[in-house]
């Protein structure tokens, strides 16, 4: 074990960094902490109310702009980036245009990465530990108030976009995050120039217009925020928005010029489960409770809970096509016990009547 004092902080770096890419990283930087102009930016999201019913936001408030409350003694910390992208997914365009799919952000076709994640980036600390003995260290993905996408913009591993997220011109932005605050003297990387120039493609796409401006997020419109964070009725304003993305939405980041850089995930947990990449509405549909659960372990889609599920399908069935299928499996759901369940089973079968009298 040896001394701070005999510590090689620059060697110690690029060893971390060899050794994320050993575990499956596609890509380490080491930032700061200083994220004054991030925080105030946060804060003023909060107090415009864009966080919506996410009342945690508010909660963490500006602790999740500053490290050492959350980990006292973080002097830097380490991010890391794995790419999700499945390769052998049914194509997203195509699954959007057929309307009678389902389609769930291409993220959670997989296995859920939070647990993954800290998995490797706790590897990640046994070895740093095994080479200078022990140290203070904290890892996340997405289990804390983390402000992951400055943190790694800081560490150099892409820019913040227009759409909010993290962008690489040699990855685009198919790909997880997650971190490690520690109290190791790191030498840190160059922030990440930004690349987004006069495109505003991401702006232009998005279907419900969350996307109020360049960085600009309403997530009380956001289509992700919608169908996974939001737990009680969907506004009906945005239902006919929502086609039939029924978890999460990708079309900012499908839209991007950069995703064309984008590489496929090496790791085959992130491959499409139970033909989720293109299962049709009416199927999901008709999952009991119980197949919901089981077909869910260990994946991101549960987080929506059976009620938010079928919430999500009744809204994607009554924005498809009208058809005898679809119109008898919303009468079937007619009189769930779930009340949220029922009434946006109602406002499908609404939608499928007027489409019948169009």
């Amino acid at each position: 074990m040896q001394s701070r004092s005999e510590i090689d902080f620059g060697r110690l770096a690029a060893r971390i960094k060899a050794w994320g890419g050993e575990l499956g990283f596609d890509k380490l930087g080491i930032a700061g902490i200083e994220l004054e102009e991030d925080e105030a930016h946060l804060l003023n999201w909060l107090q415009e109310g864009r966080h919506g019913a996410m009342d945690y936001m508010q909660r963490h408030g500006s602790r999740r702009a500053r490290p050492r409350d959350l980990q006292p003694g973080t002097v830097r910390v380490l991010s890391a980036r794995m790419n999700y992208f499945p390769a052998d997914a049914r194509d997203a365009w195509e699954v959007l245009r057929d309307a009678e799919s389902g389609y769930i952000a291409r993220y959670a076709l997989g296995r859920d990465y939070h647990k993954l994640m800290r998995m490797r980036l706790q590897k990640l600390a046994d070895r740093i530990e095994v080479e200078i003995g022990p140290f203070g260290y904290r890892a996340f993905a997405d289990s804390a108030p983390v402000l992951e996408k400055a943190l790694a913009r800081n560490a150099g591993l892409g820019w913040i976009g227009k759409h909010t997220l993290l962008l690489d011109r040699d990855a685009g932005s198919w790909f997880f995050l997650g971190e490690m605050y520690t109290d190791l003297p790191l030498p840190v990387d160059e922030p990440s120039t930004e690349y987004c120039g006069t495109c505003t493609r991401c702006i232009d796409i998005c279907p419900t217009r969350a996307i109020t401006g360049p960085k600009q997020l309403d997530a009380r419109r956001c289509i992700a925020y919608l169908t996974i964070e939001l737990k009680g009725a969907i506004p009906v304003e945005l239902r006919p928005l929502i086609g039939n993305r029924v978890f999460g939405c990708d079309d900012c980041q499908l839209i991007c010029p950069w995703n064309k850089f984008a590489r496929p995930t090496r790791e085959a947990d992130f491959a499409p489960r139970h033909g989720l990449d293109g299962a049709t509405l009416v199927e999901l549909f008709s999952w009991s409770e119980e197949q919901f659960l089981r077909k869910s372990e260990g994946m991101a889609i549960r987080r929506a809970g059976y009620e938010g599920w079928l919430r999500n399908l009744a809204i994607a069935l009554g924005n498809a096509p009208r058809s005898p299928g679809i119109i008898e499996a919303l009468q079937a759901r007619a009189n769930h016990p779930s009340a949220l369940v029922r009434e946006h089973v109602a406002w499908a079968l609404e939608q499928q009547t007027a489409k019948a009298a169009a």
